[in-house]
This record gives structure tokens, C-alpha cells and sequence, in this order.
């Protein structure tokens, strides 16, 4: 399969493109390596892609339509991950994600109809739930009550999504992520930000004074559900019902997913298993809960098991010793990367 991925050089995306190039997959890369945090990083995941045979890659915006076309001028698939990312920035900096979140989703969508492309399959995320305090969040409850610009950026690209499935018959299937952990994380997420502050012996922020639980996802297993989710094209769904419509389906080619291990995990738990793995104990600074945050995520995932016989499942303290091995081993010598405003 001919593959174009875009934020190839990103967290997610890199463990995507390795996933497709190990089954023998033709992919192409494409990210801006722009420096919301440190591009050091993404040009480090890059090298590893770039190993490969089968991996070409081209440094350029999402809005750069005539590229897009040119990528797309052979049969293909694309997963699309690259999006101006961080709940927290997208309070400080709307406009990023105005430009990167829905004028490059957009011009994505154009170019895929325009190029008759089989399937997108992008990311949505978890955060789309909003003030939705039913659990677990399902993708078919109603989810039109964002906190963030983030949010509602992503949120805004499931409906542009639905919008080129019902014109054009353009398949779409989005996943929404729980809270993805791993190693080659992104620095301003909190397995790095507590990581590093536990090494130095820094205080660590927990916010809500630490009543936090969180859907934690290992970042294999995100990949894994891409992957599955790209060979199989969305459909429409038969059983769609006009009268009563599901969030989740749709009379046009157009899915949505979650993708979650399916266990709310309270904060401190995943903070003393950072301690056990890095060896050192967390001082704790505690604070207020944070504007455009919720108390606790838990992800209903059993669409994905129904259509692709699969369920997230990496134990979290398995998962935790992976990440805390690999920022040991990256970050020895040097001083870590960090996000930038």
C-alpha cells in the first residue's frame, strides 16, 4: 500500500510509519517540524524513518495545496495526524489552531477529493467530549460542548470530515485518542514534564489538587488501531436512522472511534509508577484545577472491537517501564527537550 502520513515526524506519527514500513507499506512523510517544542526531537524520530527503503519525506505546511496534489497523484491512503497540538496552549494561541486545525484539515479534505483518495483516516481526540460528564465518553453520545479551541478545532474537523463524505462519497474515519503515552513523547505532556521534574528533583504540577484520572493509552496500541482502521474504508452504515441519528455513523462513508485502554487511571497511580520506574521519589506541588480541563476520562471503545477485533490493552505499568527507560536513555547527557511558547 502506497501510505501518505502527515506529522510523520511526530509522536504518534512516527510509531505509525514504523508500523507501516515493518509490513512493507510505501510512505510518505510530510511535516512542517515546526518549534512548538523543540525540533530536535522530531528530527530524532525522523532519522529513524528515514532508515527505511520504503520512507521519503517532505518538510512542508499542511496548507501547501499544490504539494498535497502532487503526493496524491497516485493511488493512496492517508492518515492525517499532523494538527497544532496542546490543550493548554490553544488557550494562549488560538490562532495556531485555527490555521493548522481547520485551514489545513480543510485544504487536506479538498485535496483528497480531489485526487480520489481511498480512505483519510485522521485524528480526533478525547478532548471533544468536552463538558459531557458521561461515562465512559462514547461516540455516540453528543459531544457539541468543547472547553478548549482545541477541542473544538478537532471537533470541527469530524463535521468537515461528515460534510466530504455525504457531497463527494470521500471515506473518513476518525479516531478519537485517550491520552497517548510512550516512549519519543511529546515534551510538554505530562510523562515528560514529570519525568524530567522527578530526575532534577524539581516539584511536579498536579492540578485539582490531584483528584485526576485519566484513559491512559500506550502509544503501540494507538498505532496498532490506526493501521487496522486504514484497511478498512468506511462505509455508510445501513442501519443509519435520519429520524433518530447516531454521532456515530452516518448514511454517507463517515465513522468515528474511540480508541482507549478503557481504564480511568487516577493520577497519583500513574505518578508512583513513574517514581518505581525512574527511581526516585515526585514532590508533589498541588494546585487548582486548570481552565479548559475535566476530572476524569474513560473511553468506550467497543465499536473498534466489533469492527476490527480490536481493544487497547498495554498494562499501564508495562507501558510506564518502556517510556521511563527510553527518556533515561535519550535525554543522559543532555538537557531535555522543552516546549516552547
Amino acid at each position: 500500500m502506497r501510505v501518505l502520513v502527515t506529522g510523520a515526524a511526530g509522536f504518534i506519527g512516527m510509531h505509525v510509519c514504523e508500523r507501516l514500513l515493518a509490513r512493507g507499506d510505501r510512505v510518505l512523510g510530510l511535516d512542517n517540524l515546526n518549534a512548538y517544542y523543540d525540533p530536535q526531537l522530531k528530527r530524532d524520530r525522523l532519522a529513524r524513518l528515514t532508515a527505511h527503503a520504503n520512507f521519503r519525506w517532505h518538510q512542508a505546511d499542511l496548507t501547501d495545496r499544490a504539494l498535497l496534489d502532487r503526493l496524491l497523484d497516485a493511488p493512496v491512503s492517508v492518515i492525517h495526524l499532523a494538527a497544532q497540538a496542546g490543550v493548554r496552549h490553544s488557550i494562549t494561541h488560538p490562532q495556531d489552531y485555527l490555521h493548522s486545525n481547520l485551514l489545513g484539515f480543510g485544504t487536506m479534505l479538498e485535496a483528497c477529493r480531489q485526487q480520489g483518495v481511498a480512505h483519510l483516516v485522521y485524528a480526533s481526540t478525547s478532548s471533544v467530549y468536552g463538558s459531557n460528564t458521561q461515562l465512559p465518553f462514547s461516540t455516540h453520545h453528543a459531544a457539541d460542548h468543547p472547553l478548549t479551541l482545541y477541542a473544538a478545532s478537532k471537533r470541527a474537523n469530524e463535521l468537515m470530515a461528515h460534510a466530504y463524505s455525504h457531497l463527494y462519497r470521500l471515506p473518513t474515519t476518525g479516531l478519537r485518542f485517550f491520552t497517548v503515552y510512550g516512549p519519543w513523547g511529546r515534551p510538554d505532556m505530562a510523562p515528560c514534564l514529570f519525568a524530567r521534574a522527578i530526575l532534577a528533583g524539581s516539584p511536579i504540577d498536579v492540578f485539582n489538587q490531584g483528584r485526576m484520572a485519566r484513559d491512559f493509552t500506550y502509544v503501540d496500541d494507538i498505532a496498532d488501531a490506526v493501521v487496522r482502521v486504514l484497511d478498512q474504508p468506511a462505509q455508510p452504515d445501513p442501519a443509519f436512522d435520519s429520524q433518530r441519528p447516531d454521532p456515530a455513523s452516518s448514511n454517507a462513508p463517515w465513522r468515528l472511534y474511540n480508541v482507549g485502554n478503557r481504564t480511568p487511571v487516577p493520577l497519583d497511580t500513574f505518578i508512583a509508577l513513574l517514581e518505581r520506574h525512574l527511581g526516585r521519589p515526585a514532590r508533589r506541588n498541588l494546585l487548582p484545577m486548570q481552565a479548559g480541563d475535566v476530572e476524569r476520562t474513560w473511553a468506550d471503545v467497543e465499536d473498534l472491537a466489533r469492527d476490527f477485533d480490536f481493544r487497547p490493552d498495554t498494562p499501564l505499568e508495562d507501558g510506564i517501564a518502556r517510556f521511563a527507560a527510553w527518556y533515561r536513555n535519550y535525554f543522559e547527557g543532555r538537557s531535555p527537550a522543552q516546549g516552547t511558547t
